[in-house]
């Protein structure tokens, strides 16, 4: 059985001071929760957000993390870096590190081992834009996110995937539940048929397409679906708990 993950990706959003008053809005409306959550921040509030999570079940994540140790890579952050403020989790090839930033399969794949040697737990983005999808090269491009992003993975159940379909993200346009599930399931069968197909059960995918209070119930509803990846939806504690107690 897979434990659901829900993990809000605050994006460039909320100062330290900010974050710390949304985390102490948030705890008590997700304390018995029964899925997994995590706030994945901007780096410079890391540290006051590791203070501010202590000794509640929210984990921190972060948005980036470098596949090399230390070096000259200004603006970068490594993964030591993040670990000593106990970060647990780190989004990966997001589709707007992709579209902006020039991250590349490669550099998913690297920064994936990194932290995956690190100890931390990456979420590994994938995900197709409007044009791939109304042109049919879904699955092409989800099979080469996955085979080149997660080369070189020895356990599939120490990541997450999170299903992110470009045209969906802040544009207020959702995925259907059975379009999200059958991508999902796609990609599950894609895992089997790379690594083997008892790893691919293990291994939770999430969706990350605008997921939100009045359409969570049917998302997580889906056999393939495993949590979610939250983007605006997550800079609000009661819209961000609606989500994570989609169960209740």
């Amino acid at each position: 059985m897979r434990t659901p993950i829900i993990a809000g990706n605050w994006k460039m959003n909320n100062t330290a001071s900010e974050g710390v008053a949304l985390a102490n809005a948030l705890k008590p409306l997700v304390k018995n929760a029964d899925c997994e959550i995590a706030v994945c921040v901007p780096a410079i509030d890391i540290p006051a957000l590791s203070e501010a999570l202590k000794g509640s079940n929210i984990a921190l994540g972060a948005q980036n993390v470098h596949f090399a140790e230390k070096g000259a890579f200004t603006g970068e952050i490594s993964a030591n870096m993040l670990k000593e403020y106990g970060v647990k989790y780190v989004i990966i090839g997001h589709s707007e590190r992709r579209q902006y930033f020039g991250e590349t399969d490669e550099t998913v794949n690297k920064r994936t081992l990194t932290a995956l040697a690190a100890g931390l737990v990456p979420i590994v983005c994938v995900g197709e834009s409007l044009e791939e999808r109304e042109t049919g090269k879904t699955e092409s491009v989800l099979d080469k996110q996955l085979a080149d992003g997660l080369k070189g993975i020895e356990n599939l159940a120490d990541i997450v995937i999170a299903y992110e379909p470009v045209w969906a993200i802040g544009t207020g346009r959702t995925a259907t539940s059975e379009q999200a599930n059958e991508t999902i399931g796609y990609i599950r069968k894609k895992l089997g048929e790379l690594f083997c197909p008892k790893c691919a059960e293990k291994v939770r995918i999430q969706y990350g397409g605008s997921m939100n209070a009045g359409n969570c119930k049917d998302l997580m509803a889906m056999s393939e679906i495993d949590g979610g990846l939250i983007g605006g939806a997550s800079l609000k504690a009661n819209d961000f708990a609606a989500i994570v107690n989609y169960n209740k």
